[in-house]
C-alpha cells in the first residue's frame, strides 16, 4: 500500500497553525520598547534570517525522507546525534509546558474558571490532535485554521484600527519597558523560527513534494509569524499591556478571544509534542512516536500546572545557542561538503565544531550586534566546519 503523503496546502496549514501562537504575540510585546518603526524592521530582518534557515533545514530532512533528528545523524553520526535528540526532546517538553501555561493563563483571564482546568482542557485537545495524526488532520485543520484566521483578523482590526489607534501607533512613540537594542530585537525575531529548526523535517519528510512543501511552509510561517509579532508589539504600544488576556478583554473579544487562545495554543503545541515523540523514536527505537507525544503532553500539563513560566527570553536564547551551530554544521555538510556520516558512530570533528559554535554564540550574546547573534555565529561555524574538513582531509561520501 502506497504511503499517504501531505500536499502543499496541508503543509501550509500546519505552519499557519504553528505561527498563530500566543508565544509569538507575547514575544512581540517584548519588542515594543523599540517603537513601532524600528520594531517592525527588526521583526522583518529577524524572520528573513530565521526562515531561510528554516527552509534549508526542512530541505535537508525532506529530500532524504528523514525526520529532523534522523537527518542529524548525517552530520554527527549514529551516537553523536543522540545528544541533539535528547536536547530536542527536552526543549520540546519545555515548549509544550510553556504553551499550555500561556494558553491557560490567557483563557483564565478571559473566563475565570481556574488555570489548572484550562491546562487540562488544552492538554486534552492537544492529545486529540496527536491521536488523529499529522496525515489525517486535513479537514479538522482546515476548519480550525479558517476560524483562527477570521478571529485573528478581528483582533488585528480592533487593536490597530478601532478608536484611532492606527494614528497613535505610527507616531513614533515607544512603549514603556526595559530598553532594547535593535540587535536584541532581531535576535528575538530569529528565535521563534530557529526554535522550529529541529522539527520541520518531521513534516516535510511526509510531503509529496518535499522542497516545494518546505518553501511553502517557511513562507507561510514567516508571514504569519511576523503578523503575530506585530499584533503583540502594536497591542503593547497602544494599550500599555503585555498580558494577552488583558489585551483580549480590553479589545472586547470575549468568547471569540477565548477560541483564539485555545485553538492557537492547540495547533502550535501539537507540533511540539508530536515532534518530541518523533525525536523519542530516534533515542529509543522500540517506542511509538504517537504515544511518546501523548506522554510529553501529559508531562507538559503537569509542568504548566505546577511551575510559573512567565518570561521565556532566556529559554529562547538557550535554544538558539544549541541549534544554530547544529544546523550550521548540517548546512555545511549537506550543501557544501556533500558528505554523509550516518554510518559512523560519532563524527568527532563536527561535534567539536558545534561545541565551538555554542561557545561563540554565548559570547556573542554579550555583544550588541545589529543583526543579532545567530547569523554571525552560523557564518563562523560554517567556515570553521569547512576549514576543519579541509585540514583533516575528509573526503566526500
Amino acid at each position: 500500500m502506497e504511503q499517504k503523503r501531505t500536499g502543499l496546502f496541508e503543509n501550509g496549514l500546519i505552519w499557519f497553525g504553528a505561527a498563530v501562537s500566543l508565544a509569538e504575540i507575547l514575544t512581540g510585546t517584548y519588542i515594543a520598547p523599540l517603537g513601532f518603526a524600528k520594531g517592525l524592521a527588526a521583526i522583518l530582518v529577524g524572520h528573513l534570517i530565521g526562515c531561510i534557515l528554516l527552509f534549508l533545514s526542512g530541505v535537508i530532512g525532506g529530500t532524504v525522507r528523514k525526520s529532523a533528528m534522523e537527518s542529524v545523524k548525517m552530520s554527527f553520526g549514529q551516537k553523536g546525534s543522540l545528544l541533539f535528540a535528547i536536547l530536542n526532546v527536552l526543549q520540546l517538553v519545555g515548549w509544550t509546558a510553556i504553551m499550555i501555561y500561556d494558553g491557560a493563563i490567557a483563557a483564565d483571564g478571559i473566563m475565570h474558571t481556574g488555570r489548572w482546568i484550562w491546562c487540562l482542557v488544552i492538554g486534552a485537545l492537544i492529545i486529540l490532535w496527536i491521536l488523529v495524526g499529522v496525515t489525517n488532520l486535513g479537514k479538522i485543520n482546515t476548519i480550525a485554521m479558517a476560524a483562527l484566521f477570521i478571529l485573528t483578523l478581528v483582533l488585528c482590526k480592533i487593536i490597530f484600527f478601532d478608536g484611532g489607534a492606527a494614528g497613535n501607533i505610527f507616531s513614533g512613540g515607544e512603549a514603556a519597558g526595559d530598553a532594547m537594542s535593535f540587535g536584541a530585537a532581531v535576535e528575538l525575531s530569529v528565535a521563534m523560527p530557529l526554535s522550529w529548526l529541529p522539527l520541520i523535517s518531521d513534516y516535510t519528510r511526509e510531503a509529496e513534494h518535499p522542497v516545494k512543501a518546505t518553501a511553502v511552509s517557511a513562507v507561510v510561517y514567516g508571514i504569519v509569524s511576523c503578523w503575530m509579532y506585530v499584533i503583540g508589539m502594536g497591542a503593547a504600544i497602544i494599550t500599555g499591556e503585555s498580558d494577552i488576556a488583558l489585551i483580549m478583554v480590553k479589545s472586547g473579544l470575549g468568547i471569540a478571544g477565548l477560541i483564539i487562545v485555545i485553538f492557537s495554543t492547540v495547533t502550535t503545541t501539537f507540533l511540539d509534542a508530536y515532534s518530541a515523540g518523533v525525536s523519542g523514536e530516534t533515542i529509543f527505537s522500540g517506542i511509538r512516536g504517537k504515544y511518546a507525544a501523548v506522554i510529553v503532553t501529559v508531562i507538559g500539563i503537569i509542568g504548566a500546572i505546577v511551575y510559573p513560566m512567565d518570561n521565556i527570553t532566556d529559554f529562547l536564547y538557550l535554544i538558539g545557542s544549541v541549534f544554530a551551530p547544529m544546523i550550521a554544521v548540517q548546512i555545511a555538510d549537506f550543501f557544501l561538503l556533500k558528505r554523509n556520516a550516518e554510518r559512523e558512530n560519532v563524527q568527532i570533528a563536527n561535534l567539536a565544531v558545534w561545541a565551538v559554535g555554542f561557545v561563540i554564540y554565548r559570547i556573542l550574546m554579550r555583544i550588541d550586534l545589529p543583526l543579532g547573534n545567530t547569523l554571525p555565529d552560523m557564518v563562523i561555524t560554517i567556515l570553521l566546519c569547512l576549514i576543519v574538513a579541509k585540514c583533516t582531509g575528509q573526503k566526500q561520501k
